[in-house]
């Protein structure tokens, strides 16, 4: 059975919690408390670069959520989750990479703001918001008149993206202004798989916990 280990709160390891759901496989779920347990002999084991997500399939390990994905995807095909076409191969492939290499870093000022915390340096909070309109404006227009990134059924872009966009709110960024963006935030939160992967407020209260413990 696959085996994957996660936190409840974390972007990264959620996408891939949503794609095995999506892809209505068997698995494990393994909380890794990211207070310690990712430094342990055990889980250094699986992932020397002590972070999570890790997928274990059949004694094999895979670290990296996107590598995680493409393993999924190619394994486990169907339904599929990549468009074929180069085009909208590479609308797909644009939103994960803008998703994880963009927007997840540049928001990390504001990640206090959406937890309610204390807030830091106000310019770099704000510097933070205008890259993410930068982002958000980039994924309104690639989105296009169809309801997901390059197909009209959900993908991988989804999965990366939509664990990421939908938080931008609290943050203090807004959605309205990209109408199209914002349906399809509506689209995919309405989803099971979504609903199932949301952090229950017990898991959101223990990481409000560890980062003002980091802030202090």
């Amino acid at each position: 059975m696959l085996k994957l280990y996660h936190d409840p709160i974390s972007p990264n390891s959620r996408r891939v919690w949503i794609t095995l759901l999506e892809k209505e496989l068997e698995f494990e779920l393994v909380e890794v408390k990211l207070d310690g347990e990712q430094f342990q002999p055990e889980f250094l084991a699986l992932n020397p670069f002590h972070h999570i997500p890790v997928l274990v399939d059949d004694g094999f390990n895979i670290v990296e959520s996107l590598a995680i994905l493409d393993y999924l995807e190619k394994k486990y095909p169907k339904p599929a989750m990549l468009p074929t076409d180069a085009k909208d191969l590479a609308i797909a492939r644009m939103v994960q990479l803008v998703t994880v290499n963009e927007l997840l870093p540049a928001t990390v000022p504001v990640f206090p703001v959406m937890l309610g915390l204390p807030v830091g340096n106000p310019e770099k909070i704000e510097q933070a918001k205008q890259k993410a309109v930068t982002v958000l404006k980039f994924f309104e227009n690639l989105l296009g008149d169809r309801p997901y990134f390059g197909s009209q059924n959900l993908t991988l872009a989804e999965v990366v993206a939509g664990t990421v966009v939908p938080w931008l709110p609290r943050g203090g960024v807004p959605l309205s202004d990209y109408p199209k963006l914002s349906a399809w935030c509506d689209r995919l939160i309405a989803r099971p798989t979504w609903q199932t992967t949301e952090a229950t407020p017990q898991a959101m209260e223990a990481f409000k916990s560890r980062m003002a413990a980091r802030m202090a």
